[in-house]
């Protein structure tokens, strides 16, 4: 299917296949009593909306078999990570504050968190849902996609390169109470949310291959907003920001982009 009913079709049945995984989401949580697996599930659901354009759409198989793998990899990653980090511990701060301002009930526990999530992943598949009726990718458009999966791989990179080395540092007792500031960390304060960024302009690269892939835009540019200012760097600035010396890692480590430190007196 291609054309205004073929992405209808597509984008009606990622809202259904998205809706399901929530609502299954939901039920696990309720089961073990904590909310927060809802962030295992973040990366899976637009692994869910690529295989639902590589089986139904009508597109250029190649690239729609192309954005299957490169989202599944960052996906199943980022969720075994997720599921990794959250085992064994309690409630997410952010979602206990949530609920203790709107009202701590199973409806809005599902409208507020599984269901708002169910649709923020809709708006940002979006290249991967128009790129899954688009035709085949022109001899210019092969400079973007190109170009999509080598910023792609930065991305997934910096996003497994510095949780890893993260976790190793969390994992000595002799590091306790310091601050993170090695590897990619000394060239970033968040290396794991500029790894997103580079992931995200990647896949639009891709789609933006081929017409009207490009017109999705709005999807990287939501990405960058929510982990540069929205509840990514930003709240996480806020929450680090009384940690004894985390002032002066501010000083001399940039805040997002990767750059080499700066001398401080």
């Amino acid at each position: 299917m291609n054309g205004y009913w073929g992405f209808l079709a597509i984008a009606v049945l990622s809202l259904l296949a998205l809706g399901v995984l929530q609502l299954a989401t939901f039920a696990i949580a309720r089961r073990i009593g904590r909310y927060n697996i809802v962030d295992v599930t973040w990366g899976l659901g637009f692994a869910v909306v690529a295989l639902v354009g590589a089986v139904f759409g009508g597109g250029a198989l190649d690239r729609r078999l192309l954005l299957l793998a490169v989202v599944s990899v960052w996906a199943v990653r980022l969720s075994v990570h997720m599921h990794q980090k959250s085992a064994g511990h309690g409630e997410d701060p952010r979602y206990t504050e949530l609920l203790e301002r709107h009202g701590n009930t199973p409806g809005v526990a599902l409208r507020r968190i599984f269901l708002t999530q169910g649709a923020a992943q809709w708006v940002i598949s979006l290249p991967i849902q128009v790129s899954a009726i688009a035709g085949p990718t022109t001899s210019p458009g092969r400079y973007a996609l190109t170009a999509g999966v080598l910023v792609w791989l930065v991305g997934v990179i910096f996003e497994a390169v510095g949780d890893l080395q993260l976790r190793r540092f969390r994992a000595d007792p002799a590091n306790r109470g310091t601050i993170m500031d090695r590897g990619l960390w000394a060239w970033t304060r968040h290396p794991n949310y500029f790894g997103d960024f580079c992931v995200w302009w990647g896949i639009w690269l891709i789609a933006a291959s081929a017409w009207p892939g490009v017109l999705t835009v709005i999807s990287p540019l939501l990405m960058a907003y929510v982990l540069i200012q929205g509840t990514g760097a930003r709240l996480l600035e806020r929450v680090m920001g009384e940690r004894p010396g985390y002032r002066e890692y501010q000083q001399r480590t940039s805040y997002f982009f990767p750059s080499p430190p700066r001398r401080t007196p």
